[in-house]
């Protein structure tokens, strides 16, 4: 296979491009996974379910959808927000807790990366895990450069060497999932996924995903290794994957999509406004145009009206989101991330919330007439975006 001379090279102009700070906030907001198209499969647990007009006193009924041919609950955790990223960190214990209690609940899916931290997410995780590992599906994340000049960094030697950080620090000795964190332009992507198949017929990695990754990339790289899930932006809020390409993709190559940020990083649950502020120096979102105080003022009729329909569904704007998103498509498995139990439960409850075809429809009427104000990421974020996370739908 042919190699890019660039693949060798981490300073290049790409590479040095990312300060520190920068590099490791955006590789910290990836978090998805794919879920296979028509195959796609619901188990139900045994736990019951009960109707109840309290939106925040609902059981959930968590079930199993399909990464490809990987299992899991059809509501996984994202960790990132318990260690980094949105605000200082967790009490170690809380955060053991609350993983823990998700399983409790039903979620057999958790999502982390060496870079959220960096490396305590994996950490953390490793450890609340370790007495149920034959139970879960943990997934992580590589691609940057964490000992050496700041930037991006998939250079097959480099993911093979990082691999066994990560799992020493997960207590594991596989990765069920693990994901090309950000698409590196100097390394050509069937580098990479030549790489995780050699990972996987070694036994150190079972599935290969993608994060932030064009439907071209998505294509090229399931030519090589077939790619299990993709991980991307995608809420209610954030609709790009409907546009670029990647969800068609998804659905073509029978691979399961894990929208990151499937609340709107944390905008959808109604609890903001123009008043709330974000510590620059501990939560990526005060720098985020669409967490400004202006465009949260803006983009106030949108949540109203999550607000408004939640009541009728008699639930809460987070459970109608996270519902909204698992309407889509049988193979889209939702990640949502919380450091406190009281979100957590909230959230799984969402499970229970059915949305009809006309329930969708009046929600698309809707929304379609309401602006969202402000990029999902800032400008240096979205470079690291493979093709600014556009596609066109026929591009070979």
């Amino acid at each position: 296979m042919k190699k890019n001379k660039q693949a060798s090279d981490s300073n290049t102009p790409e590479r040095r491009a990312l300060g520190r700070r920068d590099f490791l906030a955006s590789s910290a907001l990836v978090g998805a996974g794919l879920a296979v198209g028509s195959w796609a499969c619901a188990t139900p647990s045994s736990q019951s379910q009960e109707n109840n007009s309290d939106p925040r006193r609902r059981q959930s009924r968590m079930k199993t959808r399909k990464l490809g041919s990987l299992e899991v609950s059809e509501l996984g955790h994202g960790c990132m927000s318990i260690s980094a990223n949105y605000g200082p960190p967790a009490d170690r214990s809380q955060g053991i807790q609350v993983i823990r209690s998700a399983h409790e609940k039903g979620v057999t899916f958790f999502d982390t990366a060496e870079v959220y931290g960096p490396y305590t997410s994996e950490d953390l995780v490793g450890e609340a895990l370790a007495p149920i590992r034959d139970k879960v599906v943990i997934a992580t994340k590589f691609g940057f450069n964490l000992e050496g000049p700041p930037g991006l960094n998939s250079r097959p030697e480099h993911i093979k060497k990082v691999v066994e950080g990560s799992l020493k620090r997960l207590r594991t000795d596989r990765i069920d999932l693990y994901y090309q964190h950000r698409v590196d332009p100097g390394v050509p992507i069937e580098d990479v996924a030549g790489a995780i198949k050699d990972l996987i017929a070694e036994g150190k990695v079972l599935h290969f995903g993608l994060s932030e990754a064009s439907a071209r990339t998505i294509r090229r790289a399931h030519a090589v290794q077939p790619v299990t899930a993709v991980q991307t932006e995608y809420s209610i809020m954030e609709r790009g994957p409907e546009r670029n390409g990647v969800l068609a993709a998804c659905e073509e190559l029978g691979i399961g999509f894990v929208p990151w940020g499937p609340l709107g990083m944390g905008y959808l649950p109604g609890t903001m406004n123009a008043q709330t502020r974000f510590d620059p120096k501990t939560d990526l979102r005060a720098g985020f145009d669409r967490f400004s105080p202006e465009n949260l003022a803006a983009n106030t009729p949108f949540v109203d009206f999550l607000k408004s329909f939640a009541i009728q569904k008699h639930a809460t704007p987070a459970q109608l989101s996270l519902a909204w998103l698992l309407a889509q498509k049988p193979w889209i498995v939702p990640i949502p991330g919380t450091r406190r139990l009281n979100h957590l439960e909230e959230n799984l409850m969402a499970v229970s919330v059915q949305l009809t075809p006309a329930d969708l429809r009046e929600i698309h009427t809707a929304l379609s007439k309401l602006e969202v104000r402000g990029g999902r990421m800032n400008e240096m974020q979205m470079r690291v975006v493979d093709g600014a996370n556009f596609e066109e739908r026929n591009t070979p």
